[in-house]
């Protein structure tokens, strides 16, 4: 790996150059593999023990692996059964758990007695981040996902319906549409694009991108996204800051921005000495930052700082009102029986939209209206499914949900081969005694999605832009 000059140059310059020689060291070893279990699907870990290595400290639901499986081949992770994510992201697990004052890295949560939260991750592509917050937040916190560029929002999108969290909406915008939405939050990851140094070990293209020029346009557009998710921060609100990068430009020198210019205060997060987290890089800078290196810390690059909008108020959502604009979603309200399909029915309100009939969270919709009228909703809720003339057809969404009645569709359980030639979008068999209709196909107890059972065979209806198209 051949890294940048100027890269070399700035780490000597801020973490000397013992330590920059270890940092270009560590960036040419092999990259550490490591998945976070959804814990709302499976508590087994998919993998044997010569495949697992020990867990992630700072999360009780991530593991490192030996070696690299061929994940997209694994129908596991396409039911949603886990996450390919880096340790050092999983990281925030630890920080959300510390704030809520509910969970530690040894201790599971107990998220009943919590009140809900409204939750904004405002560059959330492709997921990781988001599933972790809607994975440890209170149980009935509504998160908005978004992603600025369209393709990456798709990703987004899929990554969550395939986790299966009801109280999620997906949104194609940029934080400007939001600070002009009259939406409000309880809780905003900013995760902002950066120079993406710490991933240059798993990322040669970011090396190839890389200049102190690239660093300043970075820092530039990091102040940006900050200061319009600001304005949808309620006042005790909390903000978390993070990137995937080493330098103090993007990092520190943003944290005390944050805190001078908007008036943020930088809250401490406790962490054990074991987990070789460093603090800030800069001798004049004295609030609590989280930062992984390589070579000292197991994962990739990562910079965290957790910030509170100053106001003596506890953490709970408040109402969101002075609802303007022109819905873009043309929803009315839908006719579907939803307690033939969904647990905890009377907690949703169906809406029809686009010709589907989705299921949302009742004591949400009012931001549902809001966010129809103001932003690009690529997914919300549930997704039921359409219905066309007297067919009902229902949507993979519902197949992934971890609300989904298992009465509510006939399952079969497909073997290795078949669940793959499914996740293909091929024609599969299904024994005789299967009944005609729709049926839930599943892998290992976790369902995958929908076919037809028309008798002699069966229609995949697997999303066709989903299809796996990697062979064996």
């Amino acid at each position: 790996m051949q890294l940048p000059n100027d890269f070399i140059l700035q780490m000597k310059d801020i973490i000397g150059d013992e330590n920059s020689r270890r940092l270009c060291d560590a960036l040419a070893e092999k990259a550490t593999v490591s998945i976070r279990l959804n814990r709302a699907k499976t508590s087994d870990i998919p993998f044997d023990t010569d495949t697992v290595g020990k867990p992630v400290a700072w999360c009780n639901d991530g593991f490192y692996l030996k070696e690299r499986p061929l994940f997209t081949l694994d129908p596991l992770l396409h039911a949603g059964a886990y996450y390919v994510q880096e340790a050092s992201s999983m990281f925030l697990n630890h920080v959300v758990g510390t704030l809520l004052g509910k969970r530690t890295a040894d201790d599971d949560i107990e998220k009943t007695d919590l009140a809900p939260l409204a939750i904004l991750d405002m560059c959330a592509a492709p997921g990781g981040k988001s599933t972790i917050l809607r994975t440890i937040m209170p149980q009935d916190s509504l998160l908005i996902a978004n992603e600025p560029i369209g393709k990456r929002a798709n990703i987004l999108s899929e990554n969550i319906q395939k986790q299966g969290f009801p109280n999620t909406i997906v949104t194609n915008n940029y934080p400007k549409d939001f600070s002009r939405s009259g939406i409000m939050f309880d809780f905003i990851l900013c995760d902002v694009p950066c120079s993406g140094e710490g991933m240059f070990r798993k990322d040669h293209q970011a090396i190839e991108e890389w200049s102190p020029q690239s660093v300043a346009k970075c820092q530039a557009l990091q102040r940006e996204i900050v200061s319009e998710a600001w304005k949808c921060l309620r006042d005790g609100g909390t903000m978390i800051y993070s990137t995937c990068t080493f330098n103090t430009r993007e990092n520190e020198e943003n944290i005390r921005w944050i805190a001078d210019e908007l008036g943020g205060e930088v809250i401490d997060i406790p962490t054990e000495p074991s987990w070789n987290i460093s603090g800030s890089l800069l001798k004049d800078f004295n609030m609590p930052v989280y930062r992984f290196i390589p070579g000292k810390t197991e994962g990739e690059g990562l910079f965290m700082a957790v910030i509170r909008k100053k106001d003596d108020t506890t953490i709970y959502s408040k109402a969101n009102r002075n609802i303007k604009g022109k819905n873009r979603n043309n929803g009315k309200n839908g006719t579907v029986d939803l307690s033939k399909y969904i647990r905890r029915a009377d907690d949703f309100t169906t809406i029809e939209t686009d010709g589907d009939i989705v299921a949302f969270p009742k004591m949400w919709e009012q931001i549902y209206k809001t966010a129809g009228k103001n932003l690009r909703i690529v997914h919300a809720g549930i997704t039921i499914g359409q219905t066309k003339g007297r067919d009902f057809i229902p949507h993979q969404a519902l197949a992934l949900s971890t609300i989904l009645k298992k009465d509510a569709f006939p399952c079969v359980d497909l073997e290795y081969e078949d669940a793959i030639k499914y996740l293909r979008k091929e024609s599969i068999e299904l024994h005789g005694d299967v009944p005609r209709g729709y049926v839930v196909v599943c892998y290992k107890g976790l369902p995958l999605g929908f076919v037809k059972n028309i008798g002699n065979r069966s229609n995949n209806l697997y999303p066709n832009e989903w299809r796996v198209r990697m062979t064996l």
